[in-house]
């Protein structure tokens, strides 16, 4: 379970603000990437909150609501499916991951980034996490945050789209999906340089 043994190693080196950074949707076929920046208080409590792959969508709707509550501060960025086919998937994730920053209403003193792959030209001092969602209770907290935004977003695709399954895969590329495709062909929502057929 992740926890806030990172987070209290930069708040004992006078850091006050450090905020977790993780994405949703990169291996999707459609719909945006979406990244959220969590800066969280010492105090905050947030029982049962894990990495938003281990959790069921009602654990993490309801993790998204008490994150929301204890937040000292939650930004989110995203990047448009244009945006992934012009920049590439990493870039574009990375992107939407500074405009994730960029939405918080204060300025972050350290970013936690899960993965390996730091921000171009940071506002600040970071430090990337690799496993970062399932050690660290900020970077955990965003991973929930970016997919509970990123599903619902779907979801709402989905009622102008319905012919995809949107609601139910979230864009991923399941049987259901690439059969969908096959019958009707990518909409403005598909990412082009994806691999739309199986």
């Amino acid at each position: 379970m992740p926890t806030f043994e990172i987070e209290r190693r930069h708040w004992a080196a006078g850091r006050r603000f450090v905020a977790g950074l993780d994405e949703a949707g990169r291996g999707c076929l459609a719909g945006p990437v979406v990244a959220a920046a969590v800066v969280l208080p010492p105090d905050a409590l947030l029982p049962g909150l894990d990495d938003s792959k281990r959790l069921s969508p009602e654990q993490r709707a309801a993790s998204y609501e008490r994150i929301h509550a204890e937040a000292l501060a939650v930004g989110v960025g995203l990047c448009s499916p244009e945006e992934i086919d012009r920049l590439n998937v990493l870039r574009a994730t990375l992107e939407a991951m500074r405009r994730a920053v960029a939405d918080l209403a204060l300025t972050p003193d350290l970013l936690l980034v899960d993965g390996n792959q730091p921000l171009t030209a940071p506002p600040c001092a970071q430090e990337t996490v690799v496993q970062g969602d399932t050690r660290c209770l900020s970077i955990a907290a965003a991973s929930v945050v970016a997919k509970v935004t990123r599903d619902r977003l779907m979801v709402a695709l989905d009622r102008d789209f319905p012919h995809y399954g949107w609601a139910r895969h979230k864009g991923y590329p399941t049987a259901e999906h690439y059969a969908a495709l096959a019958a009707h062909g990518p909409c403005l929502h598909h990412r082009r340089t994806f691999r739309l057929t199986r």
